[in-house]
Formats: structure tokens, sequence, C-alpha cells
């Protein structure tokens, strides 16, 4: 393969993947356009960067049960007691 070639190929390949970019891009604005239809795509969200379901600014501690609010506070007792039993 010479230059010609190759500078060719690599021409054709970054056309090739604009392309394909704009024909997304052009679907997804299509779609939230008719958005009242179905539902609309959306890219990063606050959904889209949460963890285990949790969102970035939400603190695990509101999705606790009543039950397991109870065990990590008895949890949470034992270890503030534990040092102050060692120090008698």
């Amino acid at each position: 393969m010479d230059m010609d070639q190759s500078a060719v190929f690599l021409a054709g390949s970054i056309l090739t993947m604009l392309g394909f970019v704009i024909i997304a891009t052009g679907i997804i604005v299509i779609n939230n356009i008719a958005s009242k239809y179905w539902k609309p795509v959306t890219i990063f969200t606050k959904e889209s960067f949460s963890l285990f379901g949790h969102s970035s600014n939400q603190s695990p501690i509101n999705t606790l049960t009543d039950e397991e609010y109870e065990e990590l506070i008895k949890h949470l007792e034992r270890i503030r007691t534990k040092p102050e039993e060692k120090k008698k």
C-alpha cells in the first residue's frame, strides 16, 4: 500500500465515522421531536451517572428500610462503645 492509497483509506474511514455520527444524531433529534408518541431518548442525565441505583447527589442512607436503619444504628453504637471499654 503506497502513500496515496493509505491517505485515501484514512480520509474515507474518518468520513465514514463522521457520517455514522451525523445519522445517529439525526435519529435522536427526530425521535425527540416525535416524543409525544413514545419515550424520548435521553443522554447524560443524572440516572445515567448513577451507581447501583443511587444518583450522585442522593445519599444511600435515604434508601434504607426501617429494619436496615435500626441494624445500622445498633452496629454504630457497638463500634462507639468498644473503644471506651478498652480504655477501662
